[in-house]
């Protein structure tokens, strides 16, 4: 995927060029809030790229479960630096309303623009898409930031249009603080995701009951299952369950049945790693660990007695 974060980073380079230019010929506040929500997009970028990188490693000792938590790292950081641009494109509105100036050549600016403008919405889609055929955050984080920029753009350029026809320049800075709200709320949007997915948060929940559908199909006969627990960490997800069974089953059995089990899940839930533990169902400690916290034995007492 690291393909696309280059994309990304190019389409940086060349929007950050294209809106400050913009804002040099004009003189608009709510073109400089542009180019700065531009150089944000290329330091997120640059960012996502690196993240990209540690998330394509395989799992190694110090990492037995992989990389893909590192995703949201990367959309925390950009729901950070989208923050910081919203406070300076603010601050910058303010001292323009406080004192405004004329702008000049708006034809001109606009028109380049829209051009940057429309760079950002073909990225966007692109990164959109590959970030949910790989279910990855900071693609799609990025394509986010990506459309934030596309649609602040647009209130700018209807903004600025307008008070080239009105003649009103308070226009310009009061657009540029309305720009700054939206960009500052995608910023916490990011923030909030990237910290929910931290806390190691359960699989969505057509996952999880898919999973339960195929639990149940192996119900029966003496079979059953407890401890159900999902966890999703980027763009891998875990699946761990407790199967119970007779405790006269040979140990060939009983792995072949979790073997099956573990290949159904695996196939319908994709990029699953899935952990089984086989339980004689007639002994009572197989049912003291349906919880995360597993009750300690007293010293010198063996658990189930």
């Amino acid at each position: 995927m690291t393909r696309y974060a280059w994309l990304s980073i190019a389409a940086a380079l060349l929007t950050m060029g294209l809106k400050a230019l913009a804002y040099v010929l004009t003189g608009s506040v709510g073109l400089l809030s542009d180019a700065l929500e531009s150089g944000v997009n290329l330091v997120a970028a640059l960012f996502a790229l690196v993240i990209l990188t540690i998330v394509a490693q395989p799992p190694d000792e110090e990492h037995a479960y992989g990389h893909e938590k590192a995703e949201y790292f990367s959309s925390g950081v950009e729901g950070t630096l989208i923050l910081l641009a919203s406070v300076l494109i603010l601050m910058r509105a303010i001292d323009r309303l406080l004192n405004p100036i004329a702008l000049n050549q708006l034809n001109l600016g606009l028109a380049i623009s829209v051009t940057a403008s429309l760079v950002n919405f073909g990225v966007a889609r692109v990164l959109a898409r590959v970030g949910r055929e790989q279910d990855s955050i900071a693609l799609q984080a990025d394509a986010q930031h990506l459309m934030t920029d596309v649609w602040t753009s647009a209130a700018v350029l209807v903004g600025v249009g307008l008070m080239a026809l009105t003649g009103w320049s308070q226009m310009d800075p009061l657009l540029a603080i309305g720009a700054a709200g939206y960009i500052a709320w995608s910023g916490l949007s990011l923030l909030r995701r990237s910290a929910y997915g931290l806390m190691d948060p359960a699989l969505p929940p057509d996952a999880v009951a898919l999973v339960e559908t195929l639990l149940q199909d192996y119900a029966g006969d003496g079979i059953q299952y407890h401890a159900l627990r999902t966890r999703q960490a980027g763009a891998r997800s875990f699946v761990s369950v407790h199967i119970q069974v007779p405790g006269d089953w040979s140990v060939q059995r009983g792995h072949d049945l979790l073997e099956a089990l573990e290949h159904e899940i695996r196939t319908s839930v994709p990029s699953a790693a899935v952990f089984t533990h086989l339980e004689p169902i007639e002994d009572p400690a197989s049912w003291r660990d349906q919880q995360l916290d597993r009750p300690v034995p007293e010293a010198g007492r063996p658990e189930g007695q």
